[in-house]
C-alpha cells in the first residue's frame, strides 16, 4: 500500500514544483501529512465545479437556452446579475453559521448537492419549458443554483486554508481551471458539428452533465480530511454585519481590496456583451454557440496555469494586470463592431476577443480569491471572504443594472469603452495595494 502513497506525493511534487510534500504554511500541522491526497480531492472537486459553471455558464450557454425556449428578451438581461449576486449576497449570512462547525466540508457539500439539482432542472426546462413560464422557471432554477453557490463558496475557500498550505492555493486553482478548459473543449467541439441544427436536446446533455459536475464536486468535498477547527467567535447575521462594517472601518487593506474588486468587475460583466455582439452573427444555432465555448475552453486551459503561479509570487501584480488586459479586450471589441468589413460580420472575430477576455477573467477570479485568502488570518478568513463577496454581490446588482441601461442607450459597441475605462480605474487601484504573500 505504500507504492501508490509515493506515487501521490511525488505527483504532488512535481505540480506544484514543491520537492518537499510537507511543506506546510498557514495549515495546522495534523494537516500536512494529508496535504497530497487533500491536494488531489481539491483539484477534482475543482474541475466538477468548473467545467458544470461553464456547461450552466449565465454568459453564454444560458442566453441560448432562453432563445431556444422563446423566452422574453428582458429576461435574458437579468441572467448575469441573478448569477453573480445571487452567489455572492448572502455569504455574509451563512459566515457566521459555517464558524459555528467545527468540519466545514459539509457544508460545501450541501451546496453542491444543491447546485446539481438546480441543473438538472434547468436540463428539464430545455426540453418542456417555453415562452414567458419556461423562462420565469429558469430564472428561478438559477436563483436557487446561484444562493447555493454562494453557500459553497465560502466553506470552500475555508476548507481551502484548512487544508492546502500558502503558495500552493494558486497552483491547486490554476491547474484545475486548466482541466476543465480541456473537458470543455472538447464538449464545444462536439456542438460545432451540430451546425444550425436544432439545440434542445444538447443543450439537455450540456445542463445534465454540468449536474453531474456539481455531484462530483460534493462527492470529492465529502472525502477531503479536514481538520476539525474552533468555533469560537461565530456570529449571527446582525453580528457578522456589524462586525463586517467595523473591519471596513478599521482595515484599510481590506477596504482598499474592495475598491479594487469591485472595479474589476468590468471584466464580469463585458463578457455577455461581446457574447452578445457574436450571438447577434450567428443567431442561437449551435455552431455559433460551439465556437464560443471551443475558444473559452481553450482560453481557460491556457490561462489558468500562468496565473497560478502568478499569483502565488503576487497577486496584487495579478489583479493589475488583468485591468489593463480587460480595457484592451473592451477596447478591441468596441474596434471591431465599429470598423466595416465583412470580416466582422461572423461570430469570429468576436469568439476571439472573447476568448482573451477569458483570459484576463481567469486573471481577475485567481488575483482576487488568492489575495483575500492569504490577506484574511486563519480565524476570520471566512467572514473577510463572504463579507467581500455581499459587498461584490449588492455593487454587482447596482452595477450591473446602470450598465444595462447604458447598454439599451449607448449600445453595446459605446458600452465597451464604458467598460475600459472601468478596468483601467481597477488597474490602478490595484497597483497600490500592499503585498500579501
Amino acid at each position: 500500500m505504500a507504492a501508490p502513497e509515493i506515487s501521490q506525493s511525488r505527483l504532488y511534487e512535481w505540480l506544484t514544483g514543491d520537492e518537499d510534500s510537507r511543506m506546510c504554511r498557514d495549515i495546522p500541522e495534523e494537516a500536512c501529512d494529508e496535504q497530497p491526497r487533500n491536494f488531489f480531492l481539491h483539484l477534482m472537486a475543482s474541475l466538477g465545479n468548473k467545467l458544470a459553471d461553464e456547461l450552466a455558464s449565465a454568459r453564454l450557454v444560458l442566453p441560448w437556452l432562453m432563445g431556444v425556449i422563446g423566452a422574453p428578451l428582458w429576461m435574458v438581461g437579468l441572467l448575469v446579475p441573478i448569477r453573480e449576486a445571487g452567489a455572492l449576497l448572502p455569504q455574509l449570512f451563512v459566515a457566521g453559521f459555517i464558524r459555528l462547525r467545527p468540519e466545514r466540508k459539509w457544508v460545501w457539500v450541501a451546496g453542491g448537492l444543491l447546485q446539481a439539482a438546480a441543473a438538472a432542472l434547468l436540463a428539464l426546462l430545455t426540453l418542456f419549458g417555453s415562452g414567458g413560464v419556461g423562462g420565469g422557471l429558469v430564472l428561478a432554477a438559477l436563483v436557487a443554483l446561484s444562493l447555493a453557490r454562494g453557500i459553497s463558496s465560502v466553506a470552500t475557500k475555508d476548507v481551502l486554508g484548512k487544508t492546502i498550505s500558502k503558495q500552493r492555493r494558486g497552483t491547486l486553482m490554476g491547474w484545475s481551471g486548466s482541466v476543465a478548459g480541456a473537458v470543455t473543449l472538447a464538449a464545444g467541439a462536439v456542438l460545432m458539428l451540430f451546425g444550425d441544427r436544432p439545440g434542445e436536446l444538447a443543450l439537455a446533455v450540456l445542463l445534465g452533465i454540468a449536474a453531474l459536475g456539481w455531484a462530483l464536486n460534493a462527492l470529492c468535498a465529502a472525502r477531503i480530511a479536514e481538520t476539525p477547527g474552533a468555533v469560537e467567535g461565530g456570529e449571527n447575521a446582525w453580528d457578522s454585519i456589524k462586525l463586517g462594517l467595523r473591519l471596513l472601518r478599521d482595515d484599510r487593506g481590506f477596504l482598499h481590496f474592495n475598491l479594487s474588486r469591485a472595479l474589476l468587475l468590468a471584466s464580469a460583466l463585458a463578457l455577455p456583451y461581446v457574447a452578445l455582439l457574436g450571438q447577434q452573427q450567428s443567431g442561437t444555432q449551435l455552431g455559433g454557440l460551439g465556437v464560443m465555448i471551443v475558444v473559452s475552453g481553450l482560453a481557460g486551459m491556457v490561462a489558468s496555469p500562468v496565473w497560478g503561479k502568478r499569483a502565488d509570487v503576487s497577486s496584487r501584480r495579478v489583479m493589475r494586470d488583468a485591468g489593463l488586459g480587460a480595457a484592451a479586450c473592451c477596447l478591441l471589441a468596441a474596434a471591431i463592431a465599429w470598423l466595416p468589413g465583412a470580416w466582422s460580420q461572423t461570430v469570429w472575430p468576436y469568439a476571439i476577443v472573447y476568448a482573451l477576455l477569458v483570459i484576463i477573467h481567469s486573471g481577475v477570479r485567481l488575483g482576487r480569491k488568492t489575495y483575500i485568502v492569504d490577506m484574511a488570518g486563519s480565524d476570520r478568513r471566512a467572514l473577510y471572504v463572504a463579507l467581500s463577496n455581499t459587498i461584490t454581490g449588492v455593487l454587482m446588482l447596482a452595477v450591473g443594472g446602470a450598465v444595462g441601461a447604458l447598454a439599451q442607450w449607448l449600445g453595446s459597441a459605446a458600452l465597451m469603452v464604458a467598460l475600459a475605462l472601468m478596468a483601467l480605474a481597477a488597474a490602478a487601484s490595484a497597483s497600490r495595494l500592499p503585498e500579501v504573500e
